[in-house]
């Protein structure tokens, strides 16, 4: 694999880098200094796709949410990048204030407040963070189509729906000549694996979706950092994330990786992201980092060449049929 080859984004004519980058580290644990230097050193690897959201970073205190989306809009405008990146973006999440959901009002609202703060035109993928099951899917889906007609979006996507309603919402697009979700955005890694291949999997292929993968280093365990109870104190997260993957059928996949890691001398974290890249119904993992350090290993990951003896095993170690 090469790092800069691009990859088809599932039914649309944009083409993305093997890797996109989380932008929910933008106005957290990266101020815009930071993130600047971060977003150089991505596109200066050979690298194009960027996703964020507008709740992004609406967790920490004294934000507001679109501290990421602010942040990137001014690094697009001081590097006159727009034309050569893919900015995907979400709505749907709990902005305060009543301003949530896929209400056909508010997505004009919210589409209009994330292109100033992205200090752009258009988005390439604007996604529908968390569903809404008040409002109608025609509601929704004519919306959507409004502001692909009116040039503000390019294309539509779904991150946290349920597959049925991913289905439903396509099959009413299709239905009114209208553009459907042409992407999905699940939780996979290797840890997480049993919803997205049982539940989504047969959506994605008969749908041609493209998969966007969230949390592909599982939060940072897969990156082998976190090893025993103690190691709950290397980050904020730490505890939780203990908690959830160190079990035996965690252990066992850190186990896999740390032997293939030795037989090709490259990080774990890499290792996890090559791969899902060598799953072909993934387009592009979404991963994050906070130093140009972390940025190489995780980048590297695209020319990183796993045997199909290496991928079994991994494939072996993390087999959610299995009680582990």
């Amino acid at each position: 694999m090469d790092m800069a080859e691009k990859r088809i984004f599932g039914k649309s004519d944009l083409w993305v880098s093997p890797i996109a980058f989380g932008g929910n580290v933008f106005g957290w644990t990266l101020d815009e200094k930071q993130s600047f230097r971060i977003l150089d050193a991505f596109v200066d690897a050979g690298f194009n796709f960027i996703d964020t959201a507008d709740t992004y970073s609406i967790w920490v205190t004294g934000n507001q949410g679109g501290e990421s989306e602010t942040i990137i809009g001014k690094w697009l405008k001081q590097r006159g990048k727009r034309d050569d990146v893919i900015i995907a973006t979400k709505l749907g999440g709990d902005m305060g204030n009543g301003k949530k959901g896929l209400r056909a009002t508010y997505i004009h609202e919210a589409v209009d407040a994330s292109l100033k703060r992205l200090k752009t035109d258009y988005v390439d993928l604007y996604q529908s963070h968390y569903d809404d099951v008040d409002t109608p899917i025609a509601e929704t889906m004519e919306a959507f189509n409004k502001l692909v007609q009116a040039g503000k979006i390019r294309y539509i996507g779904a991150s946290n729906l349920a597959a049925d309603r991913i289905a439903e919402s396509n099959r009413y697009a299709t239905e009114n000549g209208f553009t459907g979700y042409i992407s999905l955005q699940p939780l996979y890694n290797l840890y997480d694996r049993q919803k997205f291949e049982t539940e989504y999997l047969p959506l994605v292929q008969e749908e041609g979706l493209a998969v966007i993968s969230y949390y592909a280093l599982a939060s940072g365990f897969l990156s082998g950092k976190y090893r025993t109870e103690k190691d709950g104190d290397k980050s904020p997260r730490g505890s939780g994330i203990i908690e959830k993957y160190l079990n035996e059928r965690g252990t066992t996949i850190l186990d896999a990786l740390d032997k293939v890691s030795a037989e090709l001398n490259a990080p774990m974290a890499q290792v996890a992201i090559a791969w899902q890249l060598h799953k072909p119904f993934i387009t592009a993992p979404i991963v994050s980092a906070t130093s140009e350090q972390q940025l190489a290993d995780i980048t590297g990951a695209a020319s990183l060449v796993l045997a199909p003896e290496q991928v079994a095993l991994l494939d072996e170690s993390s087999n959610y049929n299995e009680s582990k």
